[in-house]
């Protein structure tokens, strides 16, 4: 594999997600099963846990959003719950990742931090889709990192799909006492630790012509990264909880921004008893995180299901001849560490509700920023403004220097955060805010 260039744009990132999507196929058996028994209220508990990273030392404390990766629900009648109970020493706020039009769980806008000891329930809209709980939005006092969760609303899309796995990568800093450290915070020049469903390695084994759905998302904390599942047949199908035109992705690879969820669906189209290796490319070198495996079981079917075809995709609303036009300004002087984020601030800017917003977003920073846009997804601009991308987006990674172009529909009112982090562990998460009225 040839060391990843974050030299091109994420456009051509995505179209490596495309080409690149190498959707995670290192699975832990049984979210069929996690899913048929899922309903359409969740309750969690951040609070002490211990992981063992590492065969040999000690294991290192974390925050952690119950006992496995991953939250499924099943959209009903009635409105769809979660309830997060704070079991910390430190306050905490939560951040739903990727649901759009779910003002009242802002954080700091509308969600205060949760005090110790102190329970919230969140509404969630109906909105299928893969998203992210992220209560890694502080640094105060902390005493080790929190973990995220992905969380899995169900909408009925199987795409032809045997069975769904769900893929959460995320890195650690390990330090010389065993302990995690926090991102934020100098790291010292230790080496980072990649982690697939928080083990070192994860092979997933399929049956011969199978389909898995894989759900996949970069829990790192700053990293964008490459995965490649090496001669396997990838088809994304859903970006960053939103369905995409499907697509073939070129290589079986995938680039990924924190933050971003890839839905990919994975063809067991190779011989029995072979083993496709999977690796993890960090921008420095290929690490092998695990291996698909195709057993000697009877096959699912006598022949591989057909690619995914393009579909017709719901015409969205983006006037782009009346839109309002902002610039805006990856530079830190301009944004606010969430620790110091003033939430009586002025807005970066105001729309009226149902107007489309175009945003050109350059990066003034030395290295790759990853920005990520609350409240609402929006579209990936061509370069003469004569059309966009084929999938919707809430997470957009730039090189330095880079500017793009993003359109969306302001449909949801509300005041929605904006925030935007570096590659550099110690970079801090920057803020500003927007509101639709």
């Amino acid at each position: 594999m040839k060391p990843l260039s974050f030299s091109a744009p994420r456009r051509r990132a995505l179209q490596a997600l495309a080409g690149s999507a190498i959707g995670p196929a290192l699975v832990r058996p049984g979210f069929a099963k996690a899913a048929t028994e899922s309903s359409s209220e969740a309750a969690l508990k951040l609070g002490p846990q211990t992981l063992r990273l590492r065969a040999e030392g000690p294991a290192t404390p974390v925050w952690q959003l119950g006992d496995t990766t991953f939250t499924p629900i099943t959209r009903a009648s009635a409105p769809a719950k979660i309830a997060v109970t704070n079991e910390t020493s430190h306050p905490a706020l939560i951040c739903l990742h990727g649901l759009d039009a779910a003002a009242s769980a802002e954080p700091l806008l509308a969600q205060r931090p949760l005090a110790p000891g102190a329970a919230m329930t969140f509404d969630l809209p109906n909105q299928p889709g893969t998203f992210l709980i992220d209560p890694r939005f502080m640094h105060g006092e902390e005493d080790r990192p929190a973990l995220p969760r992905v969380l899995v609303i169900d909408g009925g899309e199987k795409y032809q799909a045997d069975r769904e796995d769900v893929l959460l990568i995320e890195d650690w800093k390990i330090g010389p006492d065993g302990a995690a450290r926090l991102a934020g915070r100098a790291d010292g020049g230790i080496a980072s630790l990649y982690t697939v469903n928080r083990k070192n390695t994860h092979d997933i084994t399929v049956r011969p012509n199978e389909r898995v759905r894989l759900r996949i998302a970069n829990g790192c904390q700053r990293l964008v990264i490459a995965l490649k599942f090496s001669d396997c047949q990838l088809s994304v199908v859903a970006i960053d909880g939103q369905p995409a035109e499907p697509f073939v992705a070129r290589d079986s690879q995938i680039i990924l921004a924190p933050g971003t969820r890839i839905d990919a669906l994975l063809d067991a189209t190779r011989d029995v008893g072979t083993h496709a290796p999977i690796l993890l490319h960090d921008g420095v070198q290929p690490i092998p995180v695990g291996r698909v495996i195709t057993s000697f079981a009877a096959p699912e079917r006598a022949t591989p299901l057909p690619t995914p075809l393009a579909t017709e995709m719901p015409a969205p609303r983006i006037d782009l001849k009346n839109a309002q036009r902002i610039e805006l300004s990856l530079d830190p002087a301009q944004w606010a560490a969430a620790a110091a984020f003033d939430t009586t601030s002025a807005p970066a800017f105001r729309s009226s509700a149902g107007r489309t917003v175009v945003l050109a977003i350059t990066n003034r920073t030395p290295s790759v920023a990853t920005f990520h846009l609350h409240g609402h997804h929006f579209r990936l601009l061509d370069r003469l403004d004569d059309g966009w991308k084929p999938y919707s987006l809430d997470t957009l990674a730039f090189n330095s220097g880079q500017t793009q172009r993003i359109a969306f529909h302001a449909a949801h009112s509300g005041r929605w955060l904006m925030q935007f982090i570096t590659t550099a562990w110690s970079s801090p998460r920057h803020l500003r805010w927007y509101e639709v009225s």
